[in-house]
């Protein structure tokens, strides 16, 4: 009989490279008994499911992201049923690995959403019948090469595989002398000459006549610096009708986004991403969930919904993929004779630089999510610790922070979530938002 009522629990990215359901530590052990004990758990699918099979692609979504087939037992062990797919490494192995994938999920009777063969596949919901309620996930990613995002099939014509995409512009604001600048050193430098020519062959067709292009950016005037974002219409509007199509078919409607963007600081999401999860709980989504960025972002309550900025990382084991092709070698000088170590090694200096050498990449929250008779009751969030500093075998796997580490979590997170008006109370080594009557 349906309630009204259920619980879930939702996580960010998950970047495995090995079986997780092996390891022993309580802490670790904990983490999972808590999202099996609640009717759903969610999370990104930051890897493929293909065996390594597939041909690399030209470019990735930074590590490609290849795995074994058999992890997906692990997904299952670790208490997902809902898993997204619409993010920068699901065509890594090109169409061959994200069909391995789907395959492999299918098979496992986990429900993903995001990918499909063509761009209605890929936008559409999936459900999954649950003694709660009928639930329906779906998945859009915004930072993606332009050649993975599925296509539309035509009467006439098949479409193309790929992933959901939420496209989005960017402008440049500055003030309109700083422009006439930029026209003089276009004009110095003969670039004025291809801009005329896109123009006259309409290839900026319908661009705004204040629009100034210079070395592939967008510039505009305006009464400060300032950089804007906005989403792509068509998409906007294509992903709000599945959504409000979900709405009627099911009980309950996850969004999950894969969005790296930002503003200059990286723990601010980019304007178009604010904007664009507002629209889609007022579309009817229950719960917005954002990651990508590989740390946390602040959390609003919308409408009495919860949007999730970023969820961050929640296993981050990059470094720790089996294999690589030639083409990430050759991005660090390294040639057919280096092995796996060295590249990474090579990447991060030794751990000196980029993700290993940043404790912010490496923590995170599991949200624990309750509604009652419909309406939410409550959001809990239990700090969690990624291994920081440990060697590389060792980090990258999520365990219950406890101590200070997790009170310093949840005070980040807590001011990280104040300029959406959102108050958190600490507790206990756990948070708990504050929501309206």
């Amino acid at each position: 009989m349906y309630t009204g009522d259920i619980s879930m629990a939702l996580t960010g990215d998950s970047f495995i490279a090995n079986r997780i359901s092996a390891h022993a530590q309580p802490e670790y052990l904990r983490l999972f008994e808590i999202i099996r004990a609640h009717d759903i758990g969610f999370t990104n699918l930051e890897f493929l499911l293909n065996d390594f099979k597939g041909t690399p692609a030209a470019q990735s979504g930074g590590t490609y992201a290849g795995a074994w087939r058999r992890i997906v037992d692990d997904l299952s062990w670790a208490g997902f049923q809902f898993i997204s797919r619409a993010n920068n490494h699901a065509l890594d192995y090109s169409y061959t690995g994200l069909r391995l994938t789907s395959k492999t999920l299918d098979e496992a009777g986990l429900t993903h959403a995001g990918v499909g063969e063509d761009l209605a596949q890929a936008r559409a919901p999936s459900y999954r019948e649950t003694a709660k309620g009928r639930v329906a996930l779906l998945s859009a990613c915004s930072t993606f090469a332009p050649w993975g995002r599925a296509g539309q099939r035509r009467p006439d014509f098949v479409g193309r595989p790929g992933l959901s995409p939420l496209r989005y512009e960017t402008v440049y604001r500055a003030p309109p002398e700083e422009l006439e600048r930029l026209g003089e050193l276009e004009r110095r430098l003969g670039l004025h000459h291809a801009e005329k020519k896109r123009r006259q062959f309409s290839y900026r067709k319908g661009e705004d006549e204040e629009i100034t292009s210079f070395a592939g950016l967008r510039f505009a005037p305006g009464p400060e610096y300032r950089v804007e974002t906005r989403p792509h219409a068509q998409d906007v509007e294509d992903i709000l009708k599945y959504i409000r199509d979900a709405r009627r078919q099911s009980d309950w409607v996850l969004f999950s986004l894969h969005a790296h963007e930002s503003q200059l600081e990286s723990h601010l999401p980019a304007d178009f991403i604010v904007s664009f999860a507002r629209r889609c709980v007022e579309a009817g989504a229950d719960v917005f969930i954002g990651h990508g960025p590989h740390l946390l972002r602040g959390i609003e309550i919308y409408q009495g919904k919860p949007i999730f900025y970023s969820l961050g990382n929640f296993f981050f084991q990059n470094d720790l993929v089996e294999r690589q092709p030639q083409e990430i070698y050759d991005q660090y000088r390294l040639g057919p004779e280096a092995t796996v170590a060295d590249l990474y090694d090579r990447r991060s200096q030794k751990d000196q630089v980029g993700f290993p050498s940043d404790p912010v990449y490496w923590e995170t929250v599991l949200a624990l999510l309750r509604w009652k008779q419909g309406a939410l009751t409550g959001v809990e969030l239990v700090p969690v610790s990624l291994g920081y500093g440990k060697p590389r075998s060792q980090r990258g796997r999520p365990v219950v922070a406890t101590g200070s580490e997790a009170v310093a979590i949840l005070d980040r997170l807590a001011e990280l979530s104040g300029p959406w008006g959102t108050e958190m109370h600490i507790q206990n080594e756990r948070g708990r938002l504050v929501l309206g009557n």
